[in-house]
């Protein structure tokens, strides 16, 4: 490297210039122009500041993120092709399955029993909805309502339940 494009002192972190060295020469170009912003511009610095803030709490948005999932999924599976929903309808009877299982192998009562319908019960609405959604699409009739309600309540159920798990 040559002494002229080498830095001949030390700047500070901050300084943001360029040093061109002067063309010589036949082949010598017109002169340009670099220009570095100093500081970033509003709207990337409104976005990192979302998403740091989105990583640092991704744990307590589990629930909304299953949510957007869902929303996004059954409208793919409805513009494909309506009868996609049917898959769910098998799926739909699984939670009943498992309670029953569950109660005949490990029979339990009180508040273990309570957190078993209430799980069994919360995993058939969602599968009901999916199953609805992907037939009718997801912003038809209630649909919407009971997918914003549904995520309200995830989202308020997790941020109570996680802390004890």
């Amino acid at each position: 490297m040559s002494s002229r494009t080498r830095a001949r002192r030390r700047t500070a972190a901050s300084v943001h210039s360029i040093h061109i060295p002067r063309q010589r020469g036949r082949r010598g170009s017109q002169p340009f122009i670099v220009v570095v912003p100093e500081h970033p511009s509003l709207t990337r610095e409104a976005f990192g500041f979302a998403g740091r803030l989105l990583w640092r709490f991704r744990s307590a948005l589990a629930p909304t993120l299953l949510a957007l999932l869902a929303l996004a999924l059954t409208a793919v599976m409805h513009a494909l092709s309506c009868w996609y929903g049917l898959v769910f309808l098998p799926v739909a009877l699984a939670p009943a399955a498992w309670l029953g299982i569950m109660h005949v192998r490990r029979p339990r009562s009180g508040s273990t029993l309570y957190w078993r319908i209430t799980a069994s019960a919360a995993v058939t609405l969602a599968v009901i909805w999916l199953l609805l959604a992907a037939v009718f699409g997801p912003f038809a009739g209630p649909l919407e309502g009971i997918w914003l309600s549904g995520w309200i309540l995830a989202q308020a159920a997790w941020l109570i339940v996680r802390r004890s798990l």
